[in-house]
C-alpha cells in the first residue's frame, strides 16, 4: 500500500511519498517537482497541471483553488479577487458546492464548483503518484490552512472522495512543516523530561501567511498556537508591481492594461519574474513585446522602490507572528529558531521584517516549497499500518473556538460559551448533557469571529436530534460531540436516559470526559431506560450526498474521456511515426525487397496519410487512426516479412545444417540399423534444404521466398523428432532383451 502526502497550494501542487529509505518528492511528466494548480478544458480534453498552464483555449485555465473556495463563502473578497482572476466567474452562491465557473467540454457546458476543481487536482496528484510508485494510491494526508472553516475542510474531504482518495488526516500546513523539520533532528529537546525546544514557523504562501509556535521534545511535537492572514501572500507583492507598471505603462504608452484580460495575465507573469529577480538583484527590468495595441513596453524598478510599494504588506506580515507568540504563552527569548518557508518567502524584505520582530535572523533549513508535502507523507506513514515509523507524537491545536446552542441559547461551560476552545488539543471529544422530553436542534457555531478570516460567517451547521418521546417530563439526553483529526465537527451519538424525575430541573451541562461511572451506579439503584436517538446533520455550505454522488459520476466520466483522449493521441502518434519510419525504410532497408509497383503504391498512400493527418485527420477518433494504420500495414507487411525473414532464414538454414551434422556424429555409437536409419533421415533433410536453397537463390528478393524460415525450423523439429524416436526404439528393444 502506498503512503503519500499532498500539498494543494493556491498556485502549485506537490506530492511526496514515503519509501523505506525516506521521503521522496514525486516528479510529474515534465520531470518537475512542482505542478501548476490549474485545470483547463478543450472541446474534447481535460488538461491538468503543466498541460493546463500551457494550453491555448478561449480563456485562461481555472486556477487558485483556495481562493475560489474562499470566494464561495466570503462575499467581501469579490471586489478584490474577481478582477485578478483571468477566467470568467458566472455565479457566486455562498456555498462550497455551488457553481463558480463553467467549462465547455464535448459540446456541453459543465458547471464546476470549487470542490470539483479540487477533486480534479487531487485526481491529478493521485495519478502522478500511481505512475511513479507503480501501485494504487488511496490512503493519503492532505494539507489545509489552519484558518479553513468547517465548510472548507469538508470541501477538501469531499474532493478527496470524488478523486478516489481516502485521507487519513487533513493536516494543517504548519503542523506538516514542523513534522518535516523535527522528526529527523536529534538536537530538539534532547533531554527526556527536560524543557522542550521552542521553534517559530512562518509560512508565506502564494495567497496567505501563517505563523505558529511548536514545542519539540524527544517524544514528539506539540503545536502551541496558530496565527494567520488569509489574504496576504506572494501574489499580493506581485500585485503591487502589477499596479505600479500598469499605471506607468498607461501614462507612457497610453494603454489600459487592466482592461485586457490577456494583457493583464502577461504583465502579472512578468511582474512575478521581476519579483524573483529583485530577490537577488538590486534592479529588475520588465520587457514585454506587443503587450497591447502592438506596443512593446519596458519598465525598470529598483529593490528599494519595490519595498516602498510593499510597505503596507510588509507591516502585515508581522501580525500573524505577533498573534501566534501571544497565544503560545512563551517569550521571544525562549525561541531557539525561527523557520521561514513558503513560496512567497523569498522576498528579502520579508526576512528583514521578521528578523526585527523576532530579534533573530530567520533560518531556511528545510525546503520552502516541499516541506508541507514531505510532512504530510511522514504523517501518512505514521498513520498507515504498512509502515513502521519511530514513535513520535504529533499534537495540533484547535485553531478557532466552537460552541453549540439550542433554542434556549448557547451551551455554556464554566469559562465561556466554547465547547471546543481555541488552543486545546486536536482531536477532542466532549459530552453535552441536556434535559429534554422531545426532539431538538443543536446548532454549532464559531464563538469568536475575530478567530476567523474577515467576512467569514460564524455559522457551522445544525444537528437535528430526535424525534423521541421521553417518559418523564425532562429526561437526560447525553450528546457526544467530536472534533476529529481532520478538524471536522460531528455529533457521534445522542442517548436518551429516562432517569429520576427529581433531576428534571437541572441545568444543561457539558462533561469533558465520557465517563459513565455515575450512570452505572444509578442503574444499580433504580431501573434506567437508555435509547439511541437519530441524528440528522446539516452543515452549511457543503455538498449534499446527492451532489457528491453526481460529482463522483462526473469525475468518472471525465477520467474515462481523459483515457480515451490519451489512447487516441497514442494511436495518432503511432500512425504518424509509422508513416515516417516506413518512408525511410522504403528508400534504404526495404528497397530491394519491394517491387517498383509496391514502392509506388506505398509511397502514394504514405503521402496521402501524412496530408490527411495535418488536415481533416487532425482530430479523429481512436478507431479511425487504428484503421488507417492497419490499412498501411497491409501494404507494408509483405515487404517487411520478406526483409525480416531473409535474416532469420539464413540463421535457420545454418542451424538445420548443424543439426544434421550433430545427428550423424551421435549415430556413430549406435548399431548399424539405427545408424542407417538416422543417416537416411539426415539425407532427406539435407536434400530438401539443398533444393530449397538453390531455388531460393534463383529468385529476386522482392518476391515471397520459396521456403520461409518457419518452414526450415519445422523441418529441423521433424528431424530431431525422427532421430529421437529411432534412439528411443533401440533403448526399448534392449530393455525387452534384459527381461527375457
Amino acid at each position: 500500500m502506498s503512503v503519500v502526502g499532498f500539498d494543494v497550494g493556491n498556485d502549485t501542487l506537490v506530492a511526496a511519498a514515503a519509501r523505506q529509505r525516506g521521503i521522496d518528492v514525486l516528479l510529474n511528466a515534465e520531470s518537475s517537482r512542482e505542478s501548476p494548480a490549474a485545470v483547463a478544458f478543450s472541446h474534447n480534453a481535460r488538461l491538468l497541471g503543466a498541460h493546463a498552464s500551457a494550453a491555448a483555449s478561449s480563456h485562461a485555465p481555472f486556477s487558485s483553488p483556495k481562493r475560489l473556495l474562499l470566494l464561495a463563502s466570503r462575499p467581501d473578497l469579490h471586489p478584490r479577487d474577481l478582477p485578478r482572476l483571468p477566467f470568467p466567474v458566472h455565479s457566486l452562491p455562498h456555498a462550497a458546492g455551488g457553481a463558480l465557473v463553467h467549462a465547455d467540454h464535448l459540446g456541453r457546458r459543465i458547471p464546476l464548483a470549487p470542490t470539483h476543481i479540487l477533486a480534479m487536482l487531487l485526481a491529478y496528484l493521485k495519478h502522478l503518484a500511481e505512475a511513479d510508485l507503480e501501485a494504487p494510491v488511496a490512503d493519503c494526508v492532505i494539507s489545509v490552512p489552519c484558518y479553513f472553516t468547517q465548510a472548507q475542510r469538508r470541501a477538501y474531504a469531499d474532493a478527496a472522495a470524488v478523486a478516489g482518495l481516502r485521507p487519513l488526516r487533513l493536516m494543517h500546513d504548519l503542523a506538516a512543516t514542523a513534522l518535516c523539520y523535527g522528526l529527523y533532528r536529534s538536537d530538539l529537546g534532547a533531554v527526556a523530561g527536560g524543557p522542550p525546544t521552542y521553534v517559530a514557523f512562518v509560512d508565506v504562501g502564494h495567497s496567505d501567511t501563517q505563523a505558529g509556535v511548536v514545542a519539540f521534545d524527544p517524544a514528539g511535537m506539540k503545536v502551541l498556537s496558530h496565527g494567520f492572514d488569509a489574504d496576504l501572500g506572494g501574489r499580493d507583492f506581485d500585485e503591487a508591481l502589477f499596479e505600479h507598471f500598469a499605471a506607468e505603462f498607461g501614462d507612457r504608452y497610453g494603454i489600459d492594461v487592466a482592461g485586457s484580460v490577456k494583457a493583464s495575465m502577461r504583465l502579472r507573469a512578468a511582474c512575478e519574474k521581476a519579483k524573483k529577480v529583485l530577490s537577488a538583484n538590486a534592479e529588475a527590468v520588465v520587457n514585454i513585446e506587443c503587450l497591447m495595441e502592438e506596443k512593446d513596453v519596458r519598465g525598470v524598478i529598483r529593490r528599494e522602490d519595490f519595498e516602498r510599494l510593499c510597505s503596507g504588506l510588509l507591516e502585515r506580515v508581522v501580525e500573524p507572528c505577533r498573534r501566534a507568540m501571544a497565544d503560545s504563552g512563551i517569550g521571544l527569548e525562549k525561541l531557539q529558531s525561527v523557520e521561514l518557508v513558503g513560496s512567497g518567502s523569498r522576498v528579502p524584505a520579508i526576512a528583514r521584517v521578521l528578523a526585527g520582530f523576532f530579534r533573530r535572523e530567520p533560518s531556511r533549513t528545510i525546503n520552502v516549497s516541499e516541506c508541507v508535502a514531505r510532512g504530510c507523507a511522514l504523517q501518512c506513514a505514521m498513520l498507515s499500518p504498512t509502515f513502521r515509523v519511530r514513535e513520535y507524537e504529533v499534537q495540533d491545536v484547535i485553531p478557532a473556538s466552537i460552541g453549540f446552542c439550542t433554542e434556549e441559547g448557547p451551551i455554556s461551560t464554566s469559562s465561556s460559551n466554547a465547547v471546543f476552545r481555541r488552543g486545546q488539543p486536536l482531536p477532542s471529544v466532549k459530552i453535552i448533557t441536556l434535559h429534554r422530553n422531545s426532539g431538538f436542534t443543536l446548532d454549532a457555531f464559531y464563538v469568536d469571529e475575530n478567530e476567523l478570516p474577515p467576512g467569514t460567517s460564524t455559522q457551522i451547521g445544525s444537528f437535528q436530534i430526535g424525534p423521541f418521546q421521553a417518559h418523564s417530563e425532562k429526561s437526560k439526553v447525553k450528546v457526544k460531540v467530536r472534533l476529529n483529526l481532520h478538524g471536522l465537527i460531528s455529533v457521534e451519538s445522542a442517548v436518551l436516559i429516562d432517569d429520576d424525575p427529581r433531576d428534571a430541573n437541572s441545568a444543561d451541562s457539558m462533561e469533558v470526559d465520557s465517563n459513565d461511572d455515575m450512570d452505572q451506579k444509578s442503574r444499580k439503584e433504580r431501573p434506567v431506560q437508555r435509547q439511541d436517538l437519530p441524528i440528522v446533520e446539516s452543515i452549511y455550505g457543503v455538498m449534499s450526498k446527492q451532489e457528491l454522488l453526481e460529482a463522483q459520476e462526473q469525475e468518472r466520466q471525465l477520467a474515462y474521456q481523459d483515457k480515451l483522449v490519451e489512447r487516441t493521441k497514442e494511436r495518432k502518434n503511432a500512425l504518424e511515426s509509422y508513416v515516417y519510419d516506413i518512408r525511410n525504410k522504403l528508400s534504404e532497408r526495404y528497397r530491394s525487397f519491394a517491387t517498383d509497383s509496391e514502392r509506388e503504391e506505398i509511397s502514394v498512400n504514405l503521402q496521402q496519410t501524412e496530408e490527411w493527418l495535418y488536415e481533416e485527420g487532425d482530430d479523429e477518433t481512436e478507431a479511425v487512426y487504428t484503421s488507417k494504420l492497419e490499412e498501411l500495414k497491409k501494404l507494408v507487411d509483405p515487404i517487411e516479412n520478406r526483409c525480416k525473414d531473409e535474416e532469420v532464414r539464413a540463421e535457420a538454414t545454418r542451424e538445420l545444417s548443424k543439426r544434421i551434422v550433430d545427428h550423424r556424429m551421435a549415430a556413430k555409437s549406435l548399431s548399424t540399423p539405427e545408424r542407417d536409419a538416422i543417416d537416411d533421415e539426415c539425407t532427406k533433410a539435407e536434400l530438401w534444404l539443398s533444393e530449397s536453397s538453390q531455388l531460393q537463390e534463383s529468385l529476386p528478393k522482392n518476391v515471397d521466398p520459396v521456403v520461409w524460415s518457419h518452414e526450415i525450423k519445422k523441418k529441423q523439429q521433424e528431424l530431431d523428432r525422427s532421430c529421437s524416436n529411432i534412439v528411443t526404439s533401440k533403448a526399448r528393444g534392449h530393455a525387452g532383451d534384459d527381461g527375457c
